[in-house]
């Protein structure tokens, strides 16, 4: 834990206004262009898609002879499943995402070894550790992202509460229930015509579930995704805190008399259809969203804070903080192909105009240690920025876990469970089950 608040400290104070000498030029400019490449990347990153549409659009302009496609799959769809689908066809890109270890070894022959890239050297302390093996290494970070209870300070400065406050899971109980109170009595009505609940909770996105809160468990329970991928058990130590983590989320929904109802709410209802338009106040997500609540309503992404996410009496005060993904590049690619794609990615992280666009276009906070004074200017971004200089952080492990465990395993159980299918006691003995099984 100490290692991965000092190695996200470093990568944090390099982007915000840490100066040092870089020796970076325009980065991918060699002999590609003397050949015609094709990059196609797959990737999941939906809040992304235009703006890296645009950085493509770019790039071939200054590489006339380099094709990039882009195509993204992500949101409400399963990118693995889709990834997998992707890579048993003959149309496999050149460039795609993978989580960490267990995706290491899941796709190990489709990856090139990246070792000697010349962005290697530029990493923040230990941001490569889930991408390595036996001294290689197969993934670039994408960025740095944090998550908790994003809220709208608007609406909770009518409530007379304040989000900054609350750290503690009995706070936060206290204060969610002190607004849905308010809202229920129509004290909020004028000002917020359609805001009818705290929250929303998207089940139906097991990534959401089965990753983002349960990690908030097991971020208690395993230091790292590397501890996790070799733990050949999960014994659920915080479980019972999980547990209540899911029924605090489920009981200030408007679905909290019929929670099955959870089971069909997709990010999209929670975030363009709810947070954004002020239907409900509350949401678990990350500084990731800010682009797609901006796409609806300025004015509320610029006034959305974010309350650190608790595991009552174990982890509070603290948001989760890790790298969400990895760009990869595919080694079955041909030779040509696959310089394309290095140089692509080269060039968008280390040329000057490819820093730019990726802190000020895809709002990336950068996990490089060489991009001076860039650094996002979203109000969420600078709240994941402050939580890392301060320490108030915890790990992202679920990357770590089995292959597709935690959105078929423990998001599907979760649905169970919220659906009054299933007990809390049936949900870990069978998610217990099935880690164990996939590592035999």
């Amino acid at each position: 834990m100490k290692h991965l608040k000092r190695m996200l400290a470093i990568c944090l104070a390099a982007g915000l206004g840490c100066s040092m000498v870089t020796g970076c030029t325009d980065s991918g400019k060699n002999n590609v262009d003397k050949e015609k490449a094709t990059v196609d990347i797959f990737q999941f990153k939906v809040e992304v898609n235009d703006a890296l549409k645009t950085a493509t659009q770019t790039y071939m302009k200054e590489h006339k002879n380099v094709t990039i496609n882009l195509e993204t799959v992500g949101g409400g769809d399963d990118y693995g499943a889709a990834l997998r689908t992707k890579m048993s066809s003959s149309d496999q890109p050149e460039i795609f995402n993978v989580g960490g270890p267990q995706d290491i070894v899941d796709w190990k022959k489709n990856l090139e070894d990246l070792s000697d890239q010349e962005w290697i050297g530029k990493v923040a302390e230990g941001l490569l550790d889930d991408v390595s093996d036996n001294g290689k290494v197969y993934g670039l970070p994408m960025s740095v992202e944090g998550y908790g209870f994003l809220y709208n300070k608007d609406i909770f400065e009518a409530a007379g509460i304040d989000g900054e406050s609350l750290k503690t899971y009995q706070e936060i109980d206290q204060a969610f229930g002190k607004l849905q109170e308010m809202i229920e009595d129509g004290k909020l009505k004028d000002e917020f015509p359609v805001l009818e609940a705290v929250m929303e909770y998207p089940v139906k996105e097991t990534w959401v579930t089965g990753m983002h809160t349960a990690n908030v468990s097991l971020g208690q329970e395993f230091s790292s995704a590397t501890e996790a991928f070799e733990s050949e058990s999960i014994d659920f130590k915080y479980g019972d805190q999980l547990k209540d983590l899911i029924d605090l989320q489920v009981k200030y929904t408007s679905s909290a008399k019929t929670p099955s109802n959870l089971n069909a709410v997709d990010y999209s209802m929670q975030v363009g259809g709810g947070y954004a338009i002020e239907r409900v106040a509350v949401i678990q997500q990350g500084n990731w969203v800010y682009p797609e609540i901006k796409n609806v309503d300025e004015e509320v992404a610029q006034h959305t804070g974010m309350i650190p996410i608790p595991l009552k009496g174990v982890s509070e005060g603290n948001i989760p903080v890790g790298v969400p993904i990895y760009w990869s590049v595919n080694s079955g690619s041909s030779d040509t192909d696959k310089q394309a794609a290095k140089d692509f990615l080269n060039w968008l992280y280390q040329s000057e105009e490819g820093k730019k666009i990726v802190v000020d276009d895809l709002g990336f906070i950068p996990p490089f240690t060489n991009y001076g004074d860039l650094a996002p200017s979203d109000p969420l971004s600078k709240i994941v920025a402050q939580h890392v200089k301060d320490g108030t952080i915890a790990p992202w492990v679920w990357t770590g876990a089995p292959t597709g465990w935690a959105q078929e395993s423990l998001g599907v159980n979760i649905q169970s469970y919220v659906a009054g299918e299933k007990s809390w006691d049936e949900v870990v003995r069978e998610s217990k089950a099935d880690w164990e099984k996939a590592r035999k």
